[in-house]
């Protein structure tokens, strides 16, 4: 069983591959993207391929991979960037890596909400550049969590595991939007299910945490900001194209909304010369959501595994239907 890993990968994921009996891996050893040559080559005559969500896995991919390719695994929750028709057209099966960055993913929601919320990137760089002179009472003042109104787009694993952690602020109300009601997920908040021109009118801290689908892209955009407080901050560690980035640049660069995070953007990585990039009142993360050792390293494993599955024949631990 030969596979291509397209990327250098945390190490316990790859044991599970070379001590895996009859898998033959080649794999794109570096932290660097694969170049779309060396991906075209690598998976040719290949059964398996295991890759990321940088990786762009289309019809192309597919062709020169050839007729023997039966299973694709990719080390993320995300599949927007498999071809998805295609696989099933051909009979290949798809792993992904849902629930266990979960909780890596919700941590750093909060700690980005309350990084922008409370100024601290800007606080921090006044302390470096001898801004900070005294105290005072007007001086790098934002907005706080408590008795305020959370709205959270896409009330799934994430969105529900970020309400948790933010419930013990004294968040005073919780809305959420998304295809449809979730009750039981919504009870444990007491969240209600409003349209999206309800959420961003009456939230104070708006939390992006749904998939990209046709029905999510571009949705926050010039109305949906325009219907935000001049006081609300925007939080996205979904996916960037959920947002209309030329539309959030105005509206914070004209005090529209206050204040927005991003962990995710359009294109990855952002150009530096991005004009998101030159506000003060925008913290960009380069997409770390998942970034902790051990979720990583858990992320990898399933993986693997459920590549392993697939080739087999057998149940994968989380496979994707088609």
């Amino acid at each position: 069983m030969a596979v291509f890993v397209t990327r250098r990968i945390p190490a316990e994921g790859l044991r599970v591959l070379s001590q895996a009996g009859g898998c033959r891996v080649q794999q794109w050893d570096s932290e660097e993207p694969v170049p779309r040559a060396e991906l075209l080559s690598g998976v040719a005559g290949k059964r398996g391929l295991l890759c990321l969500l940088s990786d762009r896995i289309d019809r192309e991919v597919l062709e020169a991979a050839g007729p023997g390719l039966k299973v694709v695994s990719t080390m993320s929750v995300g599949f927007d960037h498999l071809a998805l028709e295609e696989m099933k057209k051909r009979g290949i099966r798809v792993g992904y890596t849902p629930d266990v960055l979960t909780d890596a993913t919700a941590e750093l929601s909060v700690a980005l909400l309350l990084a922008v919320c409370r100024r601290l990137p800007e606080a921090a760089e006044q302390v470096k550049n001898g801004g900070w002179t005294t105290w005072k009472p007007l001086w790098m003042c934002g907005y706080g969590l408590s008795d305020s109104t959370v709205g959270i787009i896409g009330l799934g694993r994430i969105g529900q595991a970020v309400a948790r952690r933010l419930k013990p602020f004294g968040v005073k109300k919780f809305l959420y939007t998304g295809s449809h009601p979730k009750p039981e997920s919504a009870a444990e908040f007491e969240a209600e299910f409003v349209p999206l021109t309800r959420l961003a009118e009456e939230s104070d801290f708006v939390v992006v945490t749904c998939a990209l689908t046709p029905a999510t892209q571009g949705m926050c955009n010039k109305d949906f900001f325009s219907r935000m407080k001049k006081t609300s901050v925007f939080i996205n560690t979904s996916r960037g194209a959920v947002v209309n980035q030329e539309d959030l640049y105005e509206a914070l660069a004209h005090g529209q909304i206050a204040a927005a995070g991003l962990d995710v953007t359009t294109p990855e990585p952002l150009p530096t010369d991005h004009p998101l990039l030159s506000l003060k009142n925008c913290v960009i993360l380069p997409h770390v959501g998942s970034a902790t050792y051990a979720t990583r390293s858990t992320m990898a494993v399933l993986a693997a595994n459920n590549l392993l599955a697939g080739l087999r024949g057998e149940p994968m631990p989380h496979e994707l239907l088609l």
